[in-house]
């Protein structure tokens, strides 16, 4: 494939065959999109298939959400969580398992989705700081941040494998080196496909300016909480601790969350914290530390 200026668009339309969203998940969400759908419509949907309810039901009762007592049905888990809550946790599962087909040469996928995990906690635990109420739709747009490089690492692996050790090699941010080998980064390609599959407008708006919280439209808060739980996460990850070195945390990032530097290390340490359940909760039986 040539290179030269790659659109976002033209690298999803590529791999549309390769990746897409169970039935499952288009049919929940055009009950929740639906005004005159119940809870009960919810419950249904989700309880025709076996194998979403399961796991639905290990995550309700998972020390992630802490209720006290044991949640048995879907119906159940529903009117406590509330539909929006069940779409976000449908979504999250669902769109892992579209992934799952990525042969393990080009990522290793139990790091990908740990790392991944690990920024959606970093989500949740500033939109708490923010008092932003319903702070779980924040873990499911940290979860999701980077899913435009699973579209890039097969529609352009050598490329992207380029751009990533280029990135490393000066310092550089990735997404701008990325623009620079490919014409697009990895947040356009992952709000482009966000786009065609129709997820909610705030989290294709907190994906496509992660790197850019100064352009955001109509969700700067959300796209300002990204942007810093991108950076701690990447900050973590290079094996550095929150302490070390600068953040590249854009100034405007923290004039709209109205945080500081503090909160750097109690949240990551709370993330710290959650890591390891969190992640044999969405993945039973592959737990991996971080």
């Amino acid at each position: 494939m040539d290179t030269n200026r790659v659109t976002p668009e033209d690298l999803v339309s590529r791999t549309a065959d390769l990746v897409s969203l169970p039935d499952i998940y288009i049919r929940l969400k055009a009950v929740v999109d639906d005004p005159d759908s119940s809870m009960a419509d919810v419950a249904d949907v989700v309880a025709n298939d076996p194998a979403l309810t399961a796991r639905l039901l290990k995550i309700a009762n998972s020390p992630y959400f802490g209720f006290p007592a044991r949640i048995t049905s879907v119906a159940r888990a529903t009117s406590l969580l509330g539909t929006q809550q069940i779409h976000d946790l449908v979504l999250a599962t669902t769109v892992t398992e579209a992934f799952s087909g990525i042969p393990s040469e080009l990522i290793n996928m139990q790091d990908f989705w740990s790392n991944s995990i690990r920024c959606g906690l970093l989500c949740r635990r500033l939109a708490q700081e923010c008092n932003v109420l319903d702070s779980e739709r924040l873990f499911v747009e940290g979860l999701l941040h980077d899913v435009g490089h699973l579209i890039m690492y097969q529609g352009v692996p050598e490329a992207s494998a380029a751009a990533l050790l280029q990135s490393q090699q000066q310092d550089r941010p990735l997404c701008l080196v990325e623009r620079e080998l490919i014409g697009c980064d990895y947040a356009q390609v992952g709000s482009a496909l966000m786009r065609s599959w129709n997820f909610p407008p705030g989290l294709i708006e907190s994906v496509h300016y992660q790197n850019e919280p100064a352009r955001a439209e109509a969700f700067p808060l959300e796209v300002a909480i990204m942007h810093i739980a991108v950076q701690l996460k990447q900050h973590v990850v290079s094996g550095a601790t929150p302490a070390e070195g600068s953040l590249r945390i854009d100034a405007a990032a923290w004039q709209q969350t109205g945080l500081a530097e503090a909160v750097v290390e109690p949240v990551c340490a709370a993330a710290d914290e959650q890591l390891s359940a969190t992640v044999e909760m969405l993945f039973p039986g592959n737990r991996k530390s971080a």
